[in-house]
């Protein structure tokens, strides 16, 4: 009897093998396309705002621009960029870092690791350096946006011809600006640690001895706050009707203590704060001082204001007074001060 012979077994087919490196091919290209289409939607987009800050009557620019971070991050350095507002207001730096995954392009973190600089209006220009200086910037859809901005063993040095800076440096600074509902808005500053300048005013109440301030404060009508610089967006928000509701604001600084809360503020037609703080004061006679030093106090009323405060707080007690801000003028309990600061 003869026997078939067997038939031989089929070949596996390869392809089974290849398969999984051509997934992950695949998937590496797809991924490469969107980091580089949004490498383009990030250099459009910096540009974009640039000049549309250009038409506000901003002045924008940087010496050079760059984007990397593949495959999972953006990273953006600006050199030498600088932003300078219609009212005068610059901010500029050698340096600025921002850095987003591709995953989260709604949340920005940003720093400037070498130190920055802004310019007031009519103080002149402020160095600011530190151990750290970094933020976060998200809901840019919002009004008003979610940001965050801190600040580690600062030191603050104004430039040659500078008015003088009311600090010298600050342990810690941190700011928060954060959306709420019903068009309201929380704004948060905490300064911790702080050294007054020597030729400051603040220098006279504090001494030797540090100086910290909390400010915690809730706005309304927070998306009326728009236009070309700080002067028209506050405009607006006045018109809106505006008003920040001051939740608790502490100032100590030596002998000096001052707390208010409950207060409201806004701004008057004529661009000057309105409204009132009630305060609680201790050592109200070196916050006088203090004030007088800095310009805020006539001379005709200091001696008026210097005895209402040693009055109010005479044995140490805090001394309690309504800080008014009315018709263009600043009144501390039953003593005129002067004009009232402008807003905008």
């Amino acid at each position: 009897m003869s026997v078939p012979d067997p038939v031989p077994a089929r070949k596996h087919s390869r392809w089974g093998l290849y398969i999984p490196y051509i997934i992950a091919l695949v998937a590496i290209l797809a991924w490469s396309a969107l980091w580089f289409w949004a490498r383009g939607e990030t250099e459009r987009g910096l540009n974009a705002g640039a000049e549309a800050l250009r038409a506000d009557g901003y002045q924008v620019s940087w010496k050079d621009a760059k984007v990397s971070g593949y495959p999972f991050r953006l990273f953006v350095v600006l050199t030498e960029p600088s932003v300078r507002d219609p009212s005068g207001w610059e901010i500029e730096a050698p340096r600025f870092e921002a850095e987003s995954f591709i995953h989260g392009l709604g949340r920005w973190m940003v720093a400037a690791p070498q130190g920055l600089t802004f310019v007031r209006p009519r103080g002149g220009a402020v160095d600011v350096k530190g151990q750290v200086l970094r933020g976060s910037l998200g809901g840019l859809d919002r009004a008003p946006p979610r940001l965050s901005l801190e600040g580690v063993k600062l030191a603050f040095s104004p430039q040659a011809g500078a008015a003088p800076f009311a600090l010298a440096g600050a342990e810690r600074f941190e700011l928060h600006l954060r959306p709420g509902p019903e068009d309201q808005g929380a704004l948060f500053v905490k300064i911790d640690g702080a050294t007054a300048a020597s030729d400051g005013a603040l220098a006279r109440a504090a001494g030797a001895k540090p100086v910290a301030l909390t400010w915690d404060a809730l706005f309304d009508h927070a998306s009326g706050f728009k236009g070309p610089g700080w002067a028209d967006a506050a405009r607006g928000w006045s018109r809106a009707g505006g008003k920040l509701t001051v939740r608790k604001v502490q100032l100590s600084a030596g002998g000096l203590s001052l707390t208010a809360a409950g207060g409201e503020l806004r701004a008057g037609a004529d661009g000057r704060l309105a409204g009132a703080l009630p305060l609680d004061v201790r050592g109200a006679d070196l916050g006088v001082a203090a004030l007088a030093g800095a310009g805020l106090v006539p001379a005709e009323a200091l001696d008026a204001a210097q005895a209402v405060a040693i009055a109010r707080g005479a044995g140490g007690a805090t001394a309690r007074f309504d800080l008014v801000f009315q018709a263009g003028r600043t009144t501390l309990g039953p003593v005129a001060l002067g004009a009232a600061p402008k807003v905008y």
